[in-house]
């Protein structure tokens, strides 16, 4: 048999990387129902997830937005510089447009909602996997809406005014870690956390460290 014909014919090779190991297990198990697909493994952390690619040849990654150690958002950036033609697709709680744009920004090829995950993650894979966009209905009208309006009411969250690295400092916040953690995480000092929870702080309109611990970690669980 022809070494193209081997390659059409075997599985698509998928990697989870996502810290709720039940869910991580359910999406497994749908993905490996399916006669072309694999999910050749998972794991919690990014660390852990570029150090599988590096040794391994996945054909797609799927990432959570809130990881136990970043953000998947800063992953997926990592992911498309040295990996360019690996595709990745966005696991994430929240259905808010904001996280939607700011992942296909970041280099992602599809972003779907744990809460429609399981009815259509093979249809957001396949997709993924032909080279095109995923993203569900609700947000295709979400960007249409904005793009005929020019973002004029649209209804956007304050957490929208963000910059980027502001806003991966703000999930990581919500996650409960540290200035030392994140600074950590996102290979800058501690002095540069504390400038980005100042900067986060006056966007969102916190008067002190302790709100914005709070309304981070209630927003990451909404």
């Amino acid at each position: 048999m022809a070494e193209g014909s081997l390659k059409l014919n075997r599985k698509q090779r998928i990697y989870l990387v996502e810290d709720h190991p039940i869910f991580r297990d359910g999406i497994s198990q749908l993905i490996n129902k399916e006669d072309d697909m694999l999910v050749m493994g998972g794991c919690e952390s990014a660390a852990d997830c570029l150090k599988y690619i590096k040794d391994n040849s996945p054909d797609l990654i799927i990432v959570d937005i809130t990881l136990r150690d970043s953000c998947g958002i800063e992953l997926t950036k990592i992911i498309k510089k040295t990996y360019p033609n690996l595709p990745v697709l966005i696991l994430s709680m929240h259905e808010e447009l904001i996280f939607a744009d700011r992942v296909l920004k970041a280099g992602a090829r599809g972003y779907i909602t744990k809460r429609e995950a399981t009815s259509k993650v093979i249809e957001a894979i396949r997709r993924v996997l032909q080279g095109k966009i995923y993203i569900c209905d609700t947000m295709i009208d979400h960007f249409l809406e904005r793009s005929i309006t020019g973002g004029q009411n649209f209804a956007a969250s304050p957490v929208e005014r963000l910059s980027e690295r502001e806003f991966e400092v703000f999930n990581l916040i919500g996650k409960g870690m540290t200035n030392r953690a994140i600074a950590e995480v996102l290979s800058v000092s501690t002095n540069t956390i504390s400038t980005y929870r100042e900067r986060i702080k006056e966007k969102l309109n916190l008067q002190n460290n302790a709100e914005l611990n709070r309304y981070a970690m209630q927003w990451i669980q909404q």
